[in-house]
């Protein structure tokens, strides 16, 4: 039986349908995955207006989940895969976790960690941006025009 690896992008498509879970949700349309040896092991997406909580970000609630997964709080064998460059507190929650790579899609000029410093990171931790970039900012763009039409 043989174990077919899956891409960056497979995962990021993962991410983007929960970042459309999100939107029917009429939530901020941010989707995140948590990949432990090749496998989904938490899916999440934003949840500030349903929970009535900042904090409720994708990244956040995934890496709870995968830690409740994994019995323990380091993530150092798990990749995020998140539709959106994390903001400062989602950067530093996955360094607390020691989150060996973050994959992201498009990237905030506004609130992205990028913006701030990039050592919020574990030092460890490999980066890589822009996977499907232009297809997480359009559900982005999308949800912001409706949003603004009202």
């Amino acid at each position: 039986m043989s174990l077919s690896v899956h891409s960056d992008e497979h995962f990021m498509q993962q991410a983007l349908n929960e970042a459309r879970s999100a939107l029917e949700a009429y939530e901020v349309p941010i989707g995140a995955v948590i990949v432990c040896n090749n496998r989904i092991i938490a899916r999440a997406h934003n949840l500030t207006q349903t929970l009535n909580d900042v904090t409720a970000h994708a990244e956040m609630q995934a890496i709870t989940s995968a830690a409740e997964f994994l019995g323990g709080k380091y993530l150092s064998e798990c990749t995020l895969y998140v539709t959106l460059e994390p903001c400062v507190m989602c950067a530093g929650a996955t360094m607390w976790a020691h989150i060996s790579k973050i994959v992201y899609g498009a990237s905030d000029l506004k609130k992205g960690f990028n913006e701030y410093s990039e050592q919020i990171l574990h030092p460890k931790t490999k980066i890589i941006s822009g996977v499907m970039g232009d297809k997480c900012s359009a559900l982005l763009n999308e949800f912001f025009q409706k949003k603004r039409a009202k």
